[in-house]
């Protein structure tokens, strides 16, 4: 990893998104749950979601598509990033079940994180099993996605990867509400994503897309550079939940070579 100096990531991915159509409707994550599927042997599978629909065009032709391996030996650190600033508070939400994921969507105001001055306020949050990025090539056995958007509609994501171990916390309040959350949604009372542990100031930032349909172009990504902890239970529960059938709920690594990768961590 090599230290460098360069422009704001935050005003290069403003110019990045400007090459973008502006976001609305049609751009955020599908949710129903018969679009698409994980199975590479079906015709709808990862491979194939650029034809299924001209809206996902990008999942087959973009040139920052996600997930990526954030590989340490193409990641450049970045001080000037800083630390993440969450303003995160407690709000109703729902949990759903998307076929290909669960979801939390607060409906009320439940914060944000501030990047660079600019406010993006938690929409959601949902699970993949295994994890979607790799890091040095290793996958994981779980990620959650927060899901962000600006007043100008664009997107920040911040994940986090899970290995085996202890129970997570945050999965462990919703996990009874997970096992019977349909399609429509289910009422779960006040969440507060501060529950959501990050557990280190280190982080990766890059450019890059949302990992389902239509594959939208120009997502800020912030992978925790911690790994937490989740128990098998609770990665079962996830799996049996979803109920499109799949054993995995992840998106193939994607090429990077046109991707910057940067690292913040704090000065000693």
């Amino acid at each position: 990893m090599g230290c460098i100096r360069c422009p704001s990531l935050f005003i290069v991915w403003l110019t990045v998104c400007s090459l973008f159509i502006t976001l609305n409707a049609h751009d955020d994550e599908v949710e129903d749950e018969s679009p698409f599927t994980y199975d590479w042997n079906s015709d709808k599978g990862p491979g194939n979601w650029g034809n299924l629909d001209w809206k996902w065009k990008a999942c087959g032709v973009g040139k920052l598509q996600s997930p990526i391996d954030l590989n340490d030996d193409r990641v450049s650190i970045l001080h000037t990033l800083g630390n993440l600033k969450r303003t995160y508070k407690p709000a109703p939400a729902v949990i759903k079940n998307r076929g290909h994921d669960i979801m939390v969507a607060w409906e009320g105001d439940a914060g944000g994180v501030v990047i660079n001055g600019t406010e993006f306020k938690l929409l959601q949050c949902h699970w993949h099993t295994p994890s979607e990025h790799t890091v040095d090539g290793k996958r994981f056995k779980m990620e959650i996605h927060m899901v962000h958007k600006n007043s100008h509609g664009q997107i920040s994501v911040v994940g986090i990867l899970y290995k085996l171990g202890r129970p997570d916390a945050f999965l462990a309040k919703l996990l009874e509400h997970v096992k019977t959350a349909g399609h429509q949604g289910k009422h779960v009372g006040f969440v507060d994503p501060w529950d959501v542990k990050f557990g280190s100031r280190k982080y990766y930032r890059y450019i890059g897309s949302l990992t389902v349909p239509p594959c939208t172009e120009g997502v800020l990504w912030t992978i925790l550079k911690k790994v937490r902890t989740v128990s098998l239970e609770q990665i079962r529960a996830l799996r049996d939940a979803v109920h499109d059938g799949f054993e995995e709920n992840a998106r193939p690594i994607q090429q990077s070579d046109d991707i910057s990768v940067y690292m913040y961590r704090p000065k000693a």
